[in-house]
C-alpha cells in the first residue's frame, strides 16, 4: 500500500520554528517528486515547497527565505523546516508525491501534479 504519513505539527508563537516530517512507504521513493502543500480554512490548497528526485527545489513566494525542504533518501522521509513562522502560515500541511510523472516541473507547486497525499498535520501560529 502506498502511504504518506505526516507528523510534527503543533502550536507555535509568531517568530518560532517547526520541522514537519513525512514518512513514505509502498512506492519507489527515490524516483518520486515530493512536495509540501497547505490549506487554510476557506482557502484552496496551495503548494509550499517541492524537491524533485534530482534535488531541484522550488518554493512559493510567501515562504522563500524562511522554509527549507529536505529529502532523506535513506529513510524515505521528507522534511519541511519552517523558521520565522507567521500567523498567516497557519494551515493544515500535507505531504504529496508524484510517482507517475504525467506533469512536468512547470506544475511543481500545483495540486494536479501529485497522485499520493498524506492526511495532513495542523500548524497553528498564534500568541
Amino acid at each position: 500500500e502506498e502511504l504518506l504519513v505526516e507528523s510534527g505539527g503543533g502550536l507555535v508563537q509568531p517568530g518560532g520554528s517547526l520541522r514537519l516530517s513525512c514518512q513514505g512507504s509502498g512506492y519507489h521513493y527515490l524516483s518520486a517528486c515530493m512536495a509540501w502543500f497547505r490549506q487554510a480554512p476557506g482557502k484552496e490548497r496551495e503548494g509550499v515547497a517541492v524537491v524533485d528526485s534530482d534535488g531541484a527545489k522550488k518554493f512559493a513566494d510567501p515562504v522563500k527565505g524562511r522554509f527549507t525542504i529536505v529529502r532523506d533518501n535513506v529513510k524515505n522521509t521528507l522534511y519541511l523546516e519552517m523558521l520565522d513562522l507567521k500567523p498567516e502560515d497557519t494551515a493544515m500541511y500535507f505531504c504529496a508525491a508524484d510517482t507517475v510523472r504525467t506533469l512536468g516541473w512547470a506544475f511543481a507547486l500545483k495540486v494536479a501534479k501529485y497522485n499520493l497525499w498524506g492526511q495532513g498535520t495542523q500548524v497553528t501560529v498564534s500568541s
